[in-house]
């Protein structure tokens, strides 16, 4: 049974700023260590290779339990689920700064990413609960603008920890992050899904849902759309240690360079997004936004070409156009796969979240030691996914458009985030 729409009404900033900082672990987790890498990987007696794997265990992690994150919020409520994965988190995170050997560390790393997932994805379903149409695009964006500053922060941050002391202080911090976020969940955030509203808390039933999502074409379009798209992106940000000490010959406090940019056109992106919501369609929006991703990683393989590719802003410039793109598409695509499913949208939370992960484990783990061999092969291969991404969009585009051949809509209709209007 679908539940009743909630009635519109605009976002406080208090509620943006919780559901903001919940989206914030996941690149607070993974951003902040980056500058600690050679530290421990020195203190561990471990090469970067090993280090490596740091990230890929917590995304693998983070993947694995987010199928379980969202049905479960379904059952028993947003705020339960989100206060005790963060409860796990603290203690996780404190686990990781008491670690003295790599297998120890990955143990605890593994745990973040399990408890990780309970406020980034639980949150993206408080959004669909409480709003509708364009303010629900609104407030997905607002969210997206202020997350934008955590990539850029969190490597700044871990760099002025390890000027203070040795590299556990980043997971002392991220301690620290975790319990204000449980407080601020427990004081700002209402609970949005009702008794009336959940479903039975058995393992049958909510194994049963995520296979009733995964049998959905259009879930796997958009889901994959999503994925290689953002994979384009996150290639760079993954291999970040390597591409940013290595390939361009920088210093652990110079992660910034790369960073800023990309994010300052990441919030740009989002910007812009809640800017254009209900006034184009978000199928509209969408294809602006992916085709400035595939754009950008056509020029990043053409400044393959000039006499000194690794010469600053260069190297930086097409992974910041891809954060633009991406994040103008983004808002859009995470509600559509929501509203495939009103009545389980922790559990199409949890789907998609899980799609993307697991590829962004796989990604961190297999192919980013790989491909940062060079940088005309690191390059390579984003322009590779964002042109699989893109065509994946467009085979949705095309099984999604309306019957009769009518072309795509250019003006929005009063419920535009429906997904047989958007997407």
């Amino acid at each position: 049974m679908t539940p009743a729409r909630p009635t519109p009404r605009r976002a406080g900033m208090g509620l943006t700023l919780v559901l903001a900082g919940l989206s914030m672990f996941g690149p607070f987790s993974i951003d902040t260590a980056f500058p600690a890498f050679q530290q421990m990987g020195a203190e561990l007696g471990v090469g970067s290779t090993a280090v490596q794997q740091v990230v890929s265990v917590y995304l693998l992690a983070f993947a694995i339990m987010s199928l379980v994150h969202g049905p479960l919020s379904d059952a028993v409520g947003r705020r339960p689920v989100m206060v005790a994965g963060i409860a796990v988190f603290v203690l996780a995170s404190v686990g990781c700064a008491l670690s003295t050997s790599l297998p120890v560390l990955l143990v605890c790393r593994a745990l973040q990413g399990f408890s990780a997932g309970a406020g980034q994805i639980v949150s993206r379903a408080v959004v669909r609960d409480l709003f509708d149409g364009a303010e629900a695009q609104r407030l997905m964006s607002h969210v997206a603008m202020i997350f934008g500053v955590a990539p850029a922060i969190a490597p700044i941050i871990g760099g002025a920890l390890l000027g203070l002391g040795r590299w556990p202080l980043v997971f002392w911090f991220l301690a620290a992050f975790g319990l204000l976020m449980a407080g601020a969940v427990l004081l700002v955030l209402p609970e949005t899904h009702p008794p009336r509203a959940r479903t039975p808390l058995r393992l049958g039933a909510a194994v049963g849902g995520l296979v009733r999502i995964a049998r959905g074409a259009a879930f796997w379009r958009i889901a994959l759309a999503c994925t290689l798209t953002f994979a384009g992106q996150f290639l760079y940000i993954a291999g970040a240690p390597i591409f940013v000490v290595d390939l361009l010959g920088l210093g652990s406090g110079d992660f910034w360079l790369f960073f800023v940019p990309m994010i300052g056109c990441m919030v740009t992106g989002a910007f812009v997004s809640g800017r254009l919501a209900g006034r184009i369609t978000g199928r509209t929006q969408v294809m602006v936004g992916m085709t400035i991703a595939l754009a950008s990683g056509v020029l990043t393989v053409v400044l393959a070409a000039t006499p000194d590719p690794a010469r600053l802003p260069w190297p930086v410039v097409g992974p910041s156009l891809m954060a633009l793109g991406v994040a103008m598409a983004f808002p859009v695509l995470q509600l559509a796969v929501l509203d495939l499913h009103p009545d389980a949208r922790g559990s199409a939370a949890s789907a998609s979240s899980f799609v993307q992960l697991a590829f962004n484990a796989a990604l961190a783990g297999v192919v980013v030691p790989v491909v940062t061999a060079s940088l005309l092969s690191l390059r390579l291969t984003s322009l590779l996914l964002l042109v699989l991404g893109t065509g994946v969009l467009g085979l949705h585009l095309l099984a999604s458009r309306p019957r009769g051949g009518r072309a795509l809509r250019t003006t929005p209709r009063p419920e535009p985030l429906e997904p047989t209007d958007r997407m």
